[in-house]
């Protein structure tokens, strides 16, 4: 990825450290590691993070929202494109300590001024944004992601981008990414593939035939 600054490049790094740390130790717990999944980093990986990067940068969304904070990892992707691009990232998750972590490590980076963090529960949050929405990351706790496509989609842009993450993998959320794959697909609007790149993502773009583009 091109990172705006080495600041970025090593904040990165330091995610990266984590979530090579962070694997060890699930593989050590086992059967344990999913009750504890909340103290690991579960990130969106290098492969989905570079596409997602080239996304921003190519499209230049305005107002790109991620749906699941967590420790900051793809938020801070997000965010270098953001400011390479003049958008803002509008990420919601619900739990404090791990937005407060990720809004430590971008500060760090220097990109945390690209960042609107917003706390709370993520379709009432969705309610209280009057949108458009550009570009969304989907990557919430999977029984979240048809109520929360249920709440962004009146409020995606012509053009705009969806991608969800975990389409393929864990094999515990495949019922949900069913489910949600078969929601996009009742959109006559969304054009939808499934890119075989990191865990599965489900990318949909807003878009009529009326509109000649694409």
């Amino acid at each position: 990825m091109n990172f705006s600054s080495p600041a970025v490049a090593d904040v990165f790094a330091d995610y990266e450290a984590r979530a090579t740390a962070d694997r060890a130790q699930m593989a050590a717990l086992g059967a344990e590691a999913h009750a504890r999944r909340d103290e690991f980093l579960l990130p969106v990986g290098i492969e989905v993070g570079r596409f997602l990067h080239s996304l921003v940068l190519a499209r230049r969304p305005a107002r790109i929202l991620e749906l699941g904070t967590s420790y900051g990892y793809s938020t801070l992707i997000l965010a270098d494109a953001a400011v390479q691009v003049g958008a803002t990232v509008i990420s919601m998750d619900l739990a404090d300590y791990k937005q407060a972590e990720a809004r430590r490590m971008l500060e760090k980076a220097g990109v945390a001024g690209a960042v609107d963090f917003r706390l709370g529960d993520a379709v009432a949050l969705i309610h209280a944004d009057p949108g458009p929405f550009d570009l969304v990351l989907l990557d919430i706790w999977k029984d979240l992601y048809v109520p929360c496509l249920d709440a962004f989609y009146p409020k995606l842009s012509e053009e705009g981008i969806i991608a969800a993450d975990n389409m393929i993998e864990p094999v515990a959320a495949r019922e949900d990414a069913r489910a949600y794959r078969a929601a996009v697909r009742t959109r006559p609007d969304l054009q939808t593939t499934l890119l075989p790149i990191g865990n599965g993502v489900e990318l949909s773009v807003k878009w009529s035939a009326g509109n000649g583009k694409l």
